[in-house]
């Protein structure tokens, strides 16, 4: 899961001064930039700035804060669309109103109809990959779920729940960064080198104690950065489930995009209404190590990447059939059990499908960036990632727009 993380966080040390090189010097604010951010810091508190906002001139602001000002623009103006036309927050959902959730997420013109088509291709995808490796590996009966649940509980897998136990599953996991690091520098060429400074740690006993779930510290020039892995419950994160975790919430995911964003400095509304995008971009990240052979010769590390490619497409798909469908918490969980077996360690079922049930959208728009990053990046991969990362997280349609201009994006 994503925390924001303030930009004095990050360059705290010398940060912006190592990432010189890699940002350009857009990322510095201009008078623009700050009467700009004036003006949106009145509508995140309620102000309607509707009539200046949309008379303001883009020409003297950096790239990140022409970001901040298109994204809020698109942003409010769906929300004045959304209180006219759906005046009851807690009005009967329609696929007119979740699509211009959607839109307000995204950026994109997508009905719901056509988001769920893409995305049970994908499930079906990875169902069908899912399948031929449990069944390479001996689980032939039952569906991908149920073989999943069977796998979980297999001893060969887990670790003891000691302290020698735990300390195995860091370096396991840092084994796994060690091996991602030459791919990353080649698909990354600009890449700020303390973005690779990033290692895993453990929990300490106090945090463990207190319930916290796993977190991050981003890295900066001075300082290394880490994920400090939850694994109090050791027994439900058998070892092939923990690559995945590497490559989402370190390298090339999350411990990319975060640091280089937080010296961007989008404005909050940027963040509220592409709030998909940090998600999206940490799964294609998963999706990118695979590609580079990060599980060539590993069934069982594959099947855990799987695993976690399902929770993330399976719960796109719940969040519309809840929504629009008419589904049950109850039906809901039976077919994320189909489809999963074991929910993500952070995301009980019933938990996250409370969730689920109260942000409707959200879970759709974090897939389809995922998908749109992906998609683009099939054309020219070096410029999507320069693109989708130098100056903070954008929604869809403004990602897209930038690789159509690419040759004048700086």
């Amino acid at each position: 899961m994503t925390v924001p993380v303030s930009r004095r966080a990050v360059i705290a040390g010398g940060g912006l001064a190592a990432l010189v090189c890699a940002v350009p010097a857009s990322a510095v604010s201009t008078d623009a930039d700050r009467q700009l951010r004036v003006l949106l810091d009145g509508a995140a508190a309620g102000a309607d700035i509707s009539r200046p906002l949309q008379r303001f001139d883009s020409g003297a602001l950096s790239p990140s804060a022409r970001l901040d000002l298109v994204t809020a623009r698109a942003g409010l103006r769906i929300d004045a669309e959304l209180a006219r036309r759906f005046p009851d927050p807690k009005g009967a959902m329609t696929s007119a109103r979740y699509a211009l959730l959607l839109k307000r997420l995204t950026g994109d013109d997508t009905e719901p109809a056509r988001a769920r088509r893409r995305l049970e291709q994908e499930l079906h995808a990875l169902l069908a990959r899912a399948n031929a490796l449990l069944t390479e590996q001996g689980h032939r009966d039952g569906t991908v779920g149920a073989r999943f649940s069977a796998l979980w509980r297999d001893p060969r897998w887990l670790y003891p729940d000691d302290d020698a136990g735990r300390d195995r599953a860091v370096a396991d996991m840092n084994r796994v960064l060690a091996r991602a690091r030459d791919g990353i520098r080649q698909a990354f060429p600009d890449i700020p080198p303390h973005c690779l400074n990033v290692a895993v740690r453990r929990m300490s006993r106090a945090d463990e104690a207190a319930g916290r779930g796993g977190y991050r510290e981003l890295p900066d020039a001075g300082k290394p950065g880490a994920y400090i892995v939850d694994l109090k419950d050791i027994s439900r994160r058998p070892s092939w489930t923990l690559p995945s975790v590497a490559h989402h919430e370190l390298l090339p995911g999350h411990m990319i995009q975060l640091p280089i964003e937080a010296l961007a400095d989008p404005h909050p509304l940027r963040l509220k209404y592409a709030a998909g995008f940090a998600e999206g971009w940490a799964v294609h990240g998963e999706r990118l190590a695979a590609s580079q052979g990060a599980y060539a010769g590993d069934a069982m590390g594959e099947l855990g990447h799987l695993h976690w490619l399902l929770f993330r497409i399976g719960r796109a798909l719940i969040d519309l059939h809840i929504h629009l469908s008419g589904w049950t918490i109850e039906r809901a969980r039976a077919q994320l059990v189909e489809w999963q077996g074991e929910p993500a360690y952070f995301a009980p079922f019933d938990m996250d499908l409370k969730r689920i049930a109260a942000e409707p959208a959200l879970r759709v728009a974090e897939a389809l960036a995922w998908l749109t990053i992906a998609d683009l990046a099939r054309t020219d991969q070096r410029a999507v990632h320069h693109i989708a990362l130098v100056h903070g997280r954008m929604r869809n349609d403004e990602l897209r727009r930038a690789m159509r201009q690419k040759g004048g994006w700086r």
